[in-house]
């Protein structure tokens, strides 16, 4: 199935993303090939939201907006857990998110 087969291509980058870093749902649709699914990888962090071994927290969008975060158990959870890892998060934005991101082009 296309739809399982993306989503495990996706969860394997979202894997990757160390620990106090961010990635954005465009960064991950490009990595594994598939530049213009941004939106279907978002899908594919809602879904995963029971999975652990997925960091969801540490996708957000191209500018560092949480947009997930209203798919987390209560409103701050997304914003709670990123500021456990060490990131500063104002009005729903990680803030110096040049320094924070994660490529995953350049770890392949």
């Amino acid at each position: 199935m296309m739809e399982e087969n993306f989503f495990e291509k996706v969860y394997a980058v979202a894997r990757q993303i160390p620990y106090g870093r961010v990635t954005s749902y465009g960064a991950i649709a490009k990595s594994i090939g598939m530049a213009k699914s941004a939106r279907m990888v978002g899908w594919a962090m809602t879904s995963c939201k029971n999975d652990d071994s997925v960091p969801a927290h540490r996708v957000v969008n191209r500018i560092g907006l949480l947009t997930g975060k209203h798919h987390f158990a209560g409103s701050n959870l997304m914003k709670q857990l990123l500021e456990n890892e060490g990131l500063t998060i104002l009005n729903d934005r990680v803030q110096n998110f040049q320094d924070v991101f994660w490529n995953p082009e350049e770890h392949k």
